[in-house]
């Protein structure tokens, strides 16, 4: 199989993950560049991680992820107020993260689907892992 690889790189390292050599694995370079999403979908997800990486969005997700909150709910939650917490929203809707139906006069929120929940699950299991 592979031969263990470094997960991380350590401060001091004269290894920087170089290669010694230029050889290029034409088959290995063909499987990888098979696996790249189209540019649709490297739009969309250069969107869907960009929106995961501003925290207020990321706490917005989160706080979905138990159920359903409205603006107001969410501006508490956040420490934000309404009006940002909207725009906020408002960025998550138009790449599907969250979706919204009213209730009388209250703008309820909700993720999307189940996708997103599990994306956000997986991302911090990864982030646990980290010491």
């Amino acid at each position: 199989m592979h031969e263990r690889m470094s997960r991380r790189s350590h401060k001091g390292d004269t290894d920087i993950g170089e290669c010694e050599a230029v050889v290029v694995d034409e088959a290995a370079v063909l499987r990888a560049e098979e696996a790249l999403p189209d540019a649709r979908d490297m739009t969309t997800l250069v969107r869907i991680f960009g929106a995961l990486g501003d925290p207020t969005r990321l706490r917005i997700l989160s706080a979905l992820t138990v159920g359903e909150l409205c603006v107001c709910d969410l501006a508490r939650l956040t420490g934000v107020s309404a009006s940002a917490v909207s725009h906020q929203l408002r960025l998550l809707r138009d790449i599907d993260l969250v979706a919204f139906r009213r209730d009388g006069r209250r703008a309820v929120y909700a993720l999307a689907d189940e996708h997103v929940a599990a994306l956000l699950t997986q991302g911090r299991a990864h982030a646990s892992e980290r010491p």
